[in-house]
């Protein structure tokens, strides 16, 4: 669900001036809005005045404003205005937004005992809008809420549950920690330093502080599940209001310093976001001003598309780039009749993914698929072990029919989950349905919000079995830019939970386990790379994925909006941190 493209270098980058350079209009900077693709190769509108108000929008409503709660890539990017991890992408347009640079953390981490261990120094003078200071024992708690309260707060991903040192099952968060103590393998040994101790050898580490489950929580500030509602701010803006269903308002936080923050500019007054606004009245919005930023960064809807492209003018104020995401169908292998390979094979053959891609609006928003991993993220290597035939436009069933048969599931029925509030999503689902009714499934619809989906629906294994749910529709975007990054959450058998679940077609195959952790071991990038890809085509073998389009997404850049940067760290939106409004 979250992130972006190849892996870019590490570099810790203090000076302002070089982390935003361009801002100001100089090289890489783009002064003008009317060029298509602008943002993915400079800074569009360029500026630093300040003042106004940037109104964001978006047609659902997020599943949390909690950084240690959210796993959509929107809000990963959103909450960095409020929230700051330990390290973070630095702004800038396309793959240039991949380089990871140190946010609440003074530098990178500091790895010891062969990458087991990491250690990072937060920033001196860091304080919370309340005007108290920022402590690594915040940090800490952080984590261990996020990765621990499961029952509480499920929603974000459990890699510090797998990876951490002392957990053996034993610890069940702070909530229920009567000893107060916390974690061992979590150390602060004094308020400026934190150490990691992992059980074995990390070698992206830094990557994976990268998430806002990093993001310090004073333990006496926390209220659960109900932090969602008004979010403690160490970054340049805070909570002013929130009507839950209808609107978030930050303001400028108070206690913000850019002496301690190269990266945020905090430009306008004011930044409101509207929520549960119909995607259509987004995109004429963006056209008109009244909204500056679509939150979801998932382009516009099929109408607004079609007068887009037709229009010069208007395809001239369009980025349309890759995000280093998929869009695929799961397969859920604990199902009948999904649990039989063979069955799988079939619909591997079976769901005609050009009807798939015409109904997510053509190749525009993205070319066919055949690999579990993007072609924008390292480690990919092209191939196909269920290749398509067609008759003109229609597909040959024959090795769908022939698996079909292998499988001996005869005529079967089952159910297809989608998100509601995606249009193109449900769209697909039902050209999947089509597709089925060929070999002899019959699939119903099943749809529900996006707030909802991994919570209560698609990432509940409990409910996908009472429910009879073979097949989910998904589009995943890479936790940080590495295929690790890419593949762990939806392949790895510990990443499977009893909600917020991500790894949809609960596939638990010990040999892709093993590989991925040894992978991640490995200080070797290329051998890293090399095993991403074997563990692809392992995945493909399993059946347990059916790549559909490798998702491109066209937005409408605002006219009154500057500094748009359409970056790969985050799926190929905008980056949020430092957009002002045009004078």
């Amino acid at each position: 669900m979250r992130r972006s493209v190849p892996v870019a270098a590490v570099a810790a980058i203090t000076s302002a001036g070089l982390l935003l350079a361009g801002c100001s209009g100089g090289k890489g900077s783009s002064e003008g809005s009317g060029e298509a693709n602008a943002a993915t190769k400079g800074i569009v509108n360029a500026s630093d005045a300040k003042g106004g108000t940037v109104t964001y929008a978006i047609s659902d409503a997020p599943e949390s404003f909690d950084p240690g709660n959210t796993y959509y890539a929107f809000i990963y990017n959103f909450s960095r205005l409020y929230a700051r991890p330990l390290t973070t992408f630095k702004p800038g347009p396309g793959t240039k937004g991949n380089e990871l640079v140190p946010d609440l953390a003074e530098s990178m981490g500091k790895p010891s005992d062969g990458g087991k261990t990491w250690t990072y120094k937060i920033r001196k003078g860091i304080k919370y809008d309340d005007g108290s200071t920022v402590t690594s024992q915040d940090v800490k708690y952080a984590v261990e809420r996020s990765n621990f309260a499961r029952d509480t707060l499920s929603l974000g991903p459990n890699y510090f549950q797998q990876f951490l040192k002392d957990n053996d099952g034993g610890y069940k968060g702070p909530y229920k920690d009567k000893s107060k103590a916390g974690l061992k393998s979590i150390e602060t040994p004094d308020e400026q330093t934190i150490v990691f101790h992992l059980k074995k050898p990390f070698a992206e580490f830094d990557y994976l502080v990268s998430a806002p489950q990093t993001a310090p929580v004073p333990q006496a500030k926390d209220k659960g599940a109900d932090y969602t509602k008004s979010v403690l701010s160490t970054g340049s803006y805070k909570f002013e209001s929130y009507e839950e269903g209808k609107k978030l308002t930050l303001v400028r936080n108070p206690q913000w310093s850019a002496k301690t923050d190269p990266l945020r500019k905090q430009l306008p007054d004011k930044i409101v976001l509207n929520l549960k606004v119909a995607q259509s009245t987004i995109d004429k919005d963006l056209k008109s001003g009244n909204t500056l930023v679509d939150l979801a960064g998932r382009g516009v809807d099929g109408q607004t598309q079609a007068q887009l492209l037709t229009d010069p003018k208007e395809k001239a104020n369009t980025d349309n780039t890759l995000g280093q995401r998929l869009v695929y169908t799961a397969l859920n292998t604990k199902v009948k009749p999904f649990d039989n390979i063979e069955c799988r094979k079939a619909v591997e053959y079976a769901i005609d993914k050009k009807a798939v891609q015409t109904s997510l609006g053509g190749p525009i928003r993205g070319e066919l698929a055949s690999t579990v991993l993007p072609t924008d993220i390292d480690g990919y290597q092209k191939y196909d072990l269920y290749p398509q035939k067609y008759d003109g436009d229609k597909l040959d069933l024959t090795e769908a029919k022939k698996h079909w048969d292998k499988c001996g599931a005869g005529k079967t029925t089952t159910t297809i989950l989608a998100r509601n509030d995606r249009q193109d999503e449900v769209d697909a689902a039902t050209t999947v349905i089509d597709s089925l009714k060929k070999i002899g499934v019959t699939a119903k619809i099943q749809s529900y919000p996006t707030s909802k989906y991994f919570s209560d629906y698609a990432g509940v294994p409990k409910f996908n079995k009472k429910n009879n749910v073979g097949l989910i529709m998904m589009q995943w975007g890479s936790d940080f830019p590495t295929g690790y990054g890419y593949l762990q959450q939806i392949l790895n058998g510990k990443a499977i939970s009893q909600s917020g679940n991500t790894n949809l077609s609960e596939l638990d195959d010990p040999e892709i386990n093993k590989l991925l952790e040894s992978a991640i071991a490995n200080t070797d990038k290329a051998a890293r790379e090399k095993a991403y890809a074997e563990i692809d085509k392992k995945t493909m073998e399993q059946a347990a994925i059916v790549p559909l389009t490798y998702f491109k997404v066209l937005m409408y850049r605002s006219p009154k909006a500057t500094n748009l940067v359409s970056t790969s760290a985050f799926s190929g939106q905008y980056d949020y941190l430092n957009i002002g409004v045009k004078k």
